[in-house]
């Protein structure tokens, strides 16, 4: 579950992804970002893209994979908590040079190397989700950041029917 913020919580910087359950078991290794590129890094770089919470990483795959998708082939959600928020670099949507970036559609080589760059100078970067503008995406490089997570915890994902009504 989501950690609740303080003073309800103990406002844990957890990070959720969602892979076919095939590859869940290397869900860190930033092999599918190192072989097409991403949004924020380019075709070569192990970045591995997560969420700051469960429902805008489910967002994330059903727009690229579909609901149906989602509804008939397995998946697992993956929940890990930051160690060490001061890790963490925030990037607001004023601070991308261009607003298109934060826009669906296609992804530039100007855009994944600004990513890069991010990725190069810090080991966890927060950025405004394209899918849900509300909410933040987590990217980091899978070999700079071992250790730096932690409680990783899997689970089985099943889809709300509803979703997927055909």
């Amino acid at each position: 579950m989501t950690p609740l913020p303080p003073p309800l919580g103990n406002g844990a910087l957890v990070m959720w992804r969602l892979d076919q359950a095939r590859f869940a078991p290397q869900w860190d290794s930033g092999e599918g970002a190192y072989l097409a590129g991403g949004r924020w890094s380019s075709r070569g770089v192990r970045a591995v893209y997560a969420a700051l919470d469960p429902a805008t990483a489910i967002l994330e795959v059903a727009v690229h994979k579909t609901f149906r998708v989602l509804d008939t082939v397995r998946h697992v959600l993956t929940r890990a908590r930051i160690v060490d928020p001061r890790g963490v670099h925030v990037v607001r949507s004023e601070d991308v040079p261009n607003p298109n970036w934060l826009r669906p559609g296609a992804v530039s080589a100007g855009q994944q190397a600004f990513g890069d760059a991010l990725l190069r100078a810090h080991r966890f970067v927060l950025l405004p989700s394209v899918v849900s503008t509300q909410s933040w995406n987590v990217v980091f490089e899978a070999g700079a950041t071992r250790g730096k997570y932690e409680e990783v915890a899997q689970e089985a994902f099943a889809l709300d029917p509803r979703l997927h009504r055909g």
